[in-house]
């Protein structure tokens, strides 16, 4: 038994409350250690008393990353304080006792020696998300490049590569014209780069939070559209910029002005006078990625932390958006997204608040900051596997459990999995314009728990390299869209819809199959019970035992034999 890998944290991460009365309770292992694992349970004080209150229940793995196993179990109880603790079962048949971060030889009987779980602490902890966010389709646009009412040439529109600058005059009402095409599509969410007024295109530097950037509309044209995907059954996220803005926001041009005479000095970061950023030099003022536009505002200060919140609230309430995307929140103190949060969620407790983060952010998850937050470790999984061919089924399998086996159970089915966005090359170029193994990827991101982030113009196979040629006109003339690859989104999203175990219930079995390169995973809601079957790069594989099913994806009968870069989907 390897006791160093065995992990239990008495806390929101390992154990929490999912509603009233009803507990999580997690425990993590070495890959392949454990026979079983079983939870003993107690009441704190009347055990002291002498009542015996004590039950035990198995442990599911729910979870298996590379090194890992992850064990869970869900327990009623209605206590004062709960104490438990673990047996755990080897492969040898060896018994181990684990309470309160210590090993013991036999069962504990000293309630002191066990884990400890106040339960109404826990259940005013408790991990809110909004109900309508589990499982939603969302749809990322960015505003300059996706639609416009004005009149822009061909050559102008559809040009590549796509450089910074290039101004294709996208605006709210061309996505407003457009709402329609996402609706068909089977979008659930549309999530917008930023749209308030600054001098990029892509508007990450913002000049005034309270403005609408004229080139794309006014607050009445964001109203409209809000109101009019609301009608439609569609939601509406803003991206929130709120760790840097402009060099010419208010505060910032007033520190240009007046140096270290000016009133908004502690707004930013400023390590001396004269000002220095030019390009190519280190700017003496905290920024975000050394750019010397884009100054770094100073959270901590209140003023400002208040400025910032209040912008979120005005929007909320204002044109009534459905949450914030939150830019380079990482970066960003713990403290101010917890009272962030209670300013929003006080404004409307069904926003719902993203953090774009590039790695595993569980600190960040606990219930009093940010919702969910952009899946880019999934991102990087289908990349290796599918675009790069660099792991294997099983590998792939692995870094999918790692998320799942470490991610809070109310997180994990509105992570933002996503293939590609405005910041990474497109997945077409990234698989060497391969259009099956879009196809393939696109499976795996619609088909899966979740709340999917499709990038717009994916749906008609469009290509693109690292930004800025990532930002590409959308193909809305027919001769630049691939009709076949639109029809493959349609039916994902259709399946999706159409069978509830595809996103929520249990994973009953999730394995990658090396010899074959396939994935296969097999999920079960109520009395539906769904096979999905990928297969990766290599030779057609048969699957005779499936023959003459039908393909729940396309509707055909199924011959038999799974082709590279194919999914199908049975039901059981």
């Amino acid at each position: 038994m390897e006791y160093a890998a065995i992990y239990h944290g008495m806390n929101r991460r390992n154990c929490y409350a999912v509603d009233k009365n009803r507990f999580m309770i997690r425990i993590r292992t070495k890959k392949g250690d454990m026979k079983r694992v079983v939870l003993h349970t107690q009441d704190k004080y009347l055990s002291i008393q002498h009542v015996d209150t004590a039950q035990q229940y198995e442990m599911e793995k729910y979870a298996t990353d590379c090194f890992l196993d992850y064990y869970q179990v869900q327990i009623s109880m209605d206590v004062i304080c709960l104490r438990y603790y673990f047996e755990l079962e080897d492969m040898e048949g060896q018994i181990a006792y684990y309470g309160n971060h210590s090993f013991f030889q036999s069962p504990i009987d000293n309630i002191d020696k066990m884990f400890d779980c106040p339960q109404n602490l826990r259940e005013e902890e408790m991990y809110l998300i909004p109900d309508w966010a589990e499982g939603k389709v969302v749809y990322q646009i960015f505003p300059n490049r996706f639609a416009t009412t004005e009149q822009v040439p061909d050559e102008v529109w559809y040009q590549t590569p796509m450089g910074h600058r290039e101004n294709l005059k996208g605006n709210l009402r061309g996505i407003i014209q457009h709402l329609m095409h996402m609706k068909d599509l089977g979008i659930d969410v549309i999530y917008m780069t930023p749209i308030f007024r600054s001098d990029s295109m892509h508007k990450y530097d913002t000049i005034d939070y309270y403005e609408i950037d004229p080139s794309f509309g006014s607050t009445d044209d964001l109203r409209e559209l809000v109101d009019r995907a609301h009608e439609l059954g569609m939601r509406v996220i803003l991206d929130g910029v709120f760790n840097h803005t402009s060099q010419k926001f208010f505060a910032f041009a007033d520190i240009m002005e007046k140096g270290q005479e000016s009133k908004y000095v502690d707004w930013y970061y400023i390590d001396g006078f004269p000002l220095k950023s030019k390009w190519g030099e280190k700017p003496n003022f905290k920024t975000f990625g050394y750019f010397g536009g884009m100054p770094k505002l100073n959270l901590s200060n209140p003023e400002v932390a208040q400025y910032v919140t209040d912008v979120a609230v005005y929007w909320i309430q204002n044109c009534h958006i459905d949450g914030w995307r939150l830019d380079v929140g990482d970066e960003v103190s713990h403290y101010f997204w917890k009272k962030f949060r209670q300013a929003v969620k006080t404004a409307n407790p069904d926003a719902l608040l993203i953090g774009e983060v590039w790695h595993y952010a569980q600190d960040f998850l606990e219930g009093d900051e940010w919702d969910t937050v952009m899946n880019y470790h999934f991102y990087e999984a289908v990349k290796d596997y599918v675009a790069k061919e660099c792991i294997s089924a099983s590998r792939f399998v692995e870094e999918l459990s790692f998320m799942k086996g470490n991610i809070h159970s109310k997180v994990y089915p509105v992570l933002w999995n996503l293939i590609d966005s405005h910041d990474t090359e497109r997945f077409l170029h990234s698989s060497g314009e391969k259009k099956e193994k879009l196809r393939l990827a696109a499976a795996f991101q619609l088909l899966l728990p979740g709340m999917p982030m499709m990038y717009y113009g994916d749906e008609y196979g469009m290509t693109g390299g690292p930004d800025p040629d990532c930002r590409r006109g959308m193909v809305w003339k027919e001769e630049y869209q691939d009709q076949e690859m639109f029809a493959w989104y349609q039916s994902l999203l259709k399946a999706r819809h159409n069978y509830p175990s595809l996103t929520k219930g249990e994973t009953m079995l999730a394995q990658g199959e090396d010899n074959q390169n396939l994935v296969k995973i097999v999920r079960n809601y109520q009395d539906e019970t769904v096979t999905l079957i990928f297969h990766g790069a290599g030779e057609p594989v048969d699957l005779s035992e499936y023959q003459g099913r039908q393909d729940l994806i396309t509707d055909e009968i199924f011959e038999g034999q799974i082709k590279p870069y194919e999914v199908v989907l049975f039901k059981a």
